[in-house]
């Protein structure tokens, strides 16, 4: 019996030494957290913040400010005209009230109007930081509608040659307006960046980036002193 057992256990010790035979290790229980995935090798830089309009601003060409000869509203044609090919155009209601409507809340409008002409509103004015009670009326001026980059600064770089229909649309395009306080508007008047910028240090970034994209879209010039001021306050807003 006892040699039976010695040879038992050789056969079995055999076994485990054999490749393939022996005692499966226990796997490792599954982990909740998925394997961390690797990132792409060929995955470009991300662009930097704010470098469409920095590029907008490095292309446009700089010349010196034309004469003001020639220079009036009309030129713009009729103010507020429905008739335009840009944003909001042939929708039944002016430019004026198209602007008003955007930027005012808690809006009122006239009855029968379709939404059109607004009676009140409340604007947080982007160039002070202030907040203005618009009511139509005899004191609707508090409320002006603002051309950010102002007609006659436009005809004095580059809108002199243009056809009376882009001129239009160029006065009524609402990239390029704004409602705000309107003695603010009245104290800005046909200046560029480099003549004026709005109180609201906070909505400085806003404006310039405004300015720079209405005049690449228009394919208006900048001087240089105005170049390098909007360089200037750019600089701040993508660091």
């Amino acid at each position: 019996m006892h040699t039976r057992f010695v040879v038992v256990g050789f056969v079995i010790l055999a076994l485990l030494a054999t490749p393939g035979c022996a005692a499966a290790t226990p796997a490792s229980p599954p982990s909740n957290s998925p394997a961390p995935s690797s990132p792409p090798a060929s995955s470009p830089a991300p662009a930097p913040p704010g470098s469409p309009v920095l590029r907008q601003l490095d292309a446009l060409v700089v010349k010196g400010r034309a004469p003001k000869t020639g220079y009036t509203r009309a030129q713009f044609g009729q103010a507020w005209s429905d008739d335009v090919t840009v944003g909001g155009g042939h929708n039944g209601c002016d430019t004026r009230n198209d602007i008003l409507r955007r930027d005012l809340r808690d809006v009122r409008f006239k009855t029968g109007t379709r939404d059109c002409v607004v009676l009140s509103g409340v604007l947080v004015d982007p160039y002070t930081g202030t907040t203005i009670d618009f009511v139509r009326g005899p004191h609707s001026s508090k409320v002006q509608i603002d051309h950010v980059v102002a007609l006659a600064d436009a005809w004095q770089k580059g809108a002199q040659q243009w056809s009376a229909d882009k001129r239009r649309d160029f006065a009524n395009d609402p990239r390029n307006l704004l409602a705000v306080s309107g003695n603010t508007n009245q104290r800005k008047g046909a200046g560029d960046t480099a003549t004026w910028l709005p109180p609201n240090k906070a909505y400085r970034c806003t404006y310039v980036s405004k300015q720079v994209t209405v005049k690449s879209l228009y394919g208006l010039w900048v001087t240089a002193a105005e170049k390098d001021a909007m360089r200037r306050v750019l600089s701040n807003c993508f660091t």
